[in-house]
């Protein structure tokens, strides 16, 4: 690929820091991509979308082949996730991953479930409520999940997101009613593991090895779930106890099963050039998809890049087959 000029549009919180002398730090995956994309011999520079009209005037003006986009949200909005993706498309600005049809189906979790379940991939029963209107049921059992429809990276999880009867049910809608101005999804607990499928590319979609995150040294009587405890609140002993790893016990016929139903799911909701699909895997194998994460966390120590890693890839490898899936999708639609 010839060198390209790549604008790695992130949000205000992850703004790269200016080196300080004497001071280590950890890079973030904002500063990791950009210097993978310098490795791959390109011009890489930031572009911080900050939720003010004046970004979007000079993003409208931007001078670059093409934009990384690693933004989450606009302003203080991560429901608004899929605008920025629209709007680089009024403006005629060509990026990576999902546009704003597959991030606006892959953010509303019911809505996810509703079309992957159409396609035949197992997905939990469950209910949608907003402020007592019940908006879908199936017939649900305790134990449920009770999380907000439209957030992602396990904010509004939290373990007593878990809850066994009617009172703990209603306490939690309170709560989640009280935070969030959106439905909340009650889902049916799926007791198993949490097998992570990333995917890559378009034309056909790859699938990555799976990825577990271990749950099974968490205190005792912790619910098994990947809340917010575990993966944001270092220092806990959820933090501490839970560890990802490469499950080496599955055999071929549940890595296949896996595989083809991350890639029906990142087709059917129409997501882009790369993405990871969460399930949990019962004792018997079955695979229940939970939620699908366009544009997922691209760190050294992530998923995605730990199952890159896993097949082959380096991380940087991974970065650059993003920027050329993304191209090559450009290129065939004008061709």
């Amino acid at each position: 690929m010839p060198s390209l000029r790549v604008a790695v549009a992130h949000g205000p919180d992850d703004v790269p820091e200016e080196p300080k002398k004497g001071v280590k730090r950890k890079k973030t995956d904002v500063e990791q991509v950009a210097d993978a994309l310098k490795r791959e011999g390109h011009e890489p520079f930031f572009f911080c979308v900050d939720g003010t009209s004046e970004c979007l005037s000079k993003l409208s003006r931007l001078e670059a082949d093409i934009v990384f986009n690693m933004v989450e949200g606009f302003g203080e909005d991560d429901t608004k996730e899929p605008h920025i993706a629209a709007y680089y498309e009024l403006v005629g600005i060509k990026f990576t991953g999902s546009g704003p049809r597959g991030l606006t189906l892959a953010m509303d979790k019911a809505l996810t479930k509703k079309v992957v379940h159409f396609h035949g991939v197992l997905t939990p029963r469950f209910v949608t409520v907003h402020r007592g209107r019940l908006d879908w049921a199936h017939d649900v059992k305790f134990p449920v999940i009770v999380k907000p429809v439209r957030e992602d990276g396990s904010i509004g999880i939290e373990f007593a997101s878990h809850v066994s009867n009617i009172k703990e049910l209603m306490e939690r809608i309170d709560a989640l009613h009280a935070d969030f101005d959106h439905p909340v999804l009650i889902e049916e607990f799926v007791e198993g593991r949490e097998i992570y499928v990333g995917v890559i590319g378009n034309s056909p979609p790859e699938a990555l090895p799976p990825v577990e995150l271990d749950l099974s040294r968490l205190p005792k009587g912790t619910p098994r779930i990947a809340g917010s405890e575990v993966k944001w609140e270092e220092g806990t002993q959820a933090y501490r106890r839970t560890s990802y790893k490469i499950p080496d016990d599955l055999s071929e016929d549940v890595v296949e099963a896996l595989s083809d139903a991350a890639k029906t799911a990142f087709l059917a909701l129409g997501l882009r050039d790369y993405a990871r699909i969460d399930f949990r895997l019962t004792k018997d194998n079955e695979a229940y998809l939970i939620e699908a994460n366009p544009n997922p966390y691209l760190h050294s120590s992530s998923e995605f890049v730990r199952a890159a890693r896993r097949s082959g890839r380096t991380h940087r490898r991974a970065i650059a087959e993003i920027l050329d899936a993304a191209m090559k999708r450009y290129a065939s639609a004008t061709s």
